[in-house]
């Protein structure tokens, strides 16, 4: 039985420098997610969600404070070492979706695994597989501009998954898509979650939040509150057309 946090955060602080005067994002933030936990991120505008999302993600380094990812300090890490846990423990789910334009469905599943040096046959048939769990075995050859806003999405939890990472961040995944494409969306991160993969979810949709299990509510840098979903409430969500 796991008893360490897959993640822990703990006194995180993120301060960023704008005409010579520091600016807090994050002021000594702590919480731990769980393996297998489906965490919801919520807060306003300026409240330390993207910050937050992207330390966790190694696409920048905090101030102070730690990170620590299946028991592993991200902190001090050098770039390449910081671009391992990048390609190998997390999974990104934008809301852009951040597809190569002029790239087929089937090639920009496989991107990761080409950084991580895996050979052709293996990536390809990772990331075939990857795209026919989300839906798209029929879209492979398709390339993004061919792909409808939750099909594009679709692909982008496909390159999520491919690494097999530790670690699904998905933010604002349905910040750019329609009511049903949207709730298309939540249903394959319900599938996942109930796979036992772990996700963590950045949103400002309360509907969306509460597919998850737990939602931590930021305010000012800060957790103003981390508290477990009724069933019921998630239930709810699910329905919402």
């Amino acid at each position: 039985m796991r008893k360490n946090p897959l993640l822990k955060v703990k006194n995180l602080v993120k301060v960023y420098k704008l005409d010579g005067v520091g600016v807090e994002a994050l002021r000594s933030l702590s919480f731990s997610v769980g393996h297998g936990e489906f965490v919801a991120i919520m807060g306003p505008s300026g409240s330390g969600k993207s910050t937050l999302m992207n330390l966790i993600g190694c696409l920048d380094r905090p101030t102070s404070g730690s990170i620590v990812i299946e028991e592993e300090e991200t902190g001090n890490l050098r770039d390449n070492e910081l671009a391992r846990i990048r390609n190998q423990k997390v999974g990104f789910v934008f809301q852009t979706f951040n597809l190569l334009p002029r790239a087929s469905a089937l090639k920009n599943v496989e991107l990761p695994l080409i950084y991580a040096g895996i050979g052709f046959g293996d990536r390809l048939e990772r990331a075939r597989e990857k795209l026919a769990q989300v839906g798209l075995g029929d879209r492979m050859n398709h390339r993004p501009n061919q792909l409808s806003g939750g099909q594009q999405q679709r692909v982008a939890i496909a390159r999520a998954l491919v690494t097999n990472p530790a670690i699904i961040l998905a933010d604002e995944p349905t910040g750019n898509l329609d009511s049903k494409s949207g709730a298309e969306i939540m249903i394959i991160l319900d599938k996942l979650h109930q796979e036992g993969k772990t996700i963590i979810l950045v949103t400002h949709e309360q509907y969306i939040a509460n597919h998850a299990k737990r939602i931590i509510r930021l305010l000012d840098g800060k957790v103003l509150s981390d508290e477990e979903v009724k069933s019921r409430r998630r239930t709810a969500g699910r329905q919402r057309k």
